[in-house]
């Protein structure tokens, strides 16, 4: 005769330790603005001082960002049709403009465009600051030219940044563009349009929705490495001033960390929004795949 089930009650012996778990998190994620606020106030005085100037740094950091990535589109775009190429050399340099930029480390490419190939074109008589200058003449507004050290680091760092990511866009656009289904190249071939109007009214609008979420993403951290411009010279005034003249103890560490860790809460503050909007984006654009 089979004897009867008999349910056993089965008690959770972790759940005291997981309750504990529970008020330890909360408390340690009560103490990190508490004492990001008493750290605040401990250097009061320094933050009045430096964050107006900061501040300005982050305008530059916008400009540069922006800057070089309006050129890195150009770049992507152009790369991207190069790897699309029939004509096997636009996709052999196109290749190996990828390859070649993604496997170096950035600062170094920064090092060569701000050392090596500005050093190369003023050999030639090539000086970016001097054709701003006479440009702005003409225009009568040649006193908000910078001085030549900043210009031409800041001339060249964006070249830099905008070359490098380039080569990451070159992947985004060629995915965005080979993702579009093979049907609507047919449609518009019967259709009668040629490969331009074909790629400017058919593929590039659907590879556009593709390709926005990977782009903003790649906004956001050109916008962390626009920092690396300062070992080139572009912001290396505005470093000078925020840790020699603005902070009066600026020989002390503990302040002049305090600096970049404000520095770094600006990068926050900008990145963070830039963030939201590319998971808004993600889950937008993403909706429709």
């Amino acid at each position: 005769m089979e004897q009867p089930i008999t349910r056993v009650e089965i008690k959770p012996k972790s759940r005291g330790r997981l309750v504990i778990l529970d008020y330890v998190f909360y408390v340690l994620l009560a103490a990190l603005p508490a004492g990001l606020i008493y750290y605040m106030y401990s250097y009061r005085g320094t933050l009045g001082t430096d964050l107006p100037i900061l501040l300005q740094g982050a305008e530059t950091t916008l400009f540069l960002s922006v800057a070089s990535m309006v050129l890195a589109t150009i770049f992507g775009f152009i790369g991207a049709l190069g790897r699309l190429s029939r004509f096997p050399p636009f996709r052999w340099i196109a290749f190996a403009y990828v390859e070649v930029i993604r496997g170096t480390p950035i600062l170094v490419q920064l090092f060569l465009w701000g050392f090596g190939i500005s050093y190369v074109l003023s050999q030639v008589g090539f000086n970016p600051h001097d054709i701003a200058f006479q440009i702005l003449t003409a225009l009568q507004n040649n006193s908000i030219v910078p001085s030549a050290f900043f210009f031409n680091g800041v001339f060249y760092g964006v070249l830099g940044l905008s070359f490098n990511y380039g080569a990451y866009l070159t992947e985004v656009f060629r995915t965005g563009i080979e993702t579009v289904d093979k049907g609507q190249t047919e449609a518009a071939l019967s259709l009668g349009l040629n490969s331009r109007q074909m790629m400017r009214r058919i593929i590039l609008p659907q590879a556009f929705r593709i390709t926005i979420p990977p782009f903003a993403n790649y906004f956001i951290t050109l916008v962390q490495d626009s920092a690396l411009l300062s070992t080139i010279g572009s912001v290396i005034e505005l470093q000078q001033e925020t840790t020699s003249l603005a902070s009066p103890l600026s020989s002390d560490p503990n302040r002049q960390l305090f600096v970049y860790v404000l520095g770094a809460l600006i990068f926050l503050a900008i990145c963070y929004p830039l963030a939201l909007l590319a998971r808004f984006l993600e889950s937008r654009l993403g909706a429709g795949y």
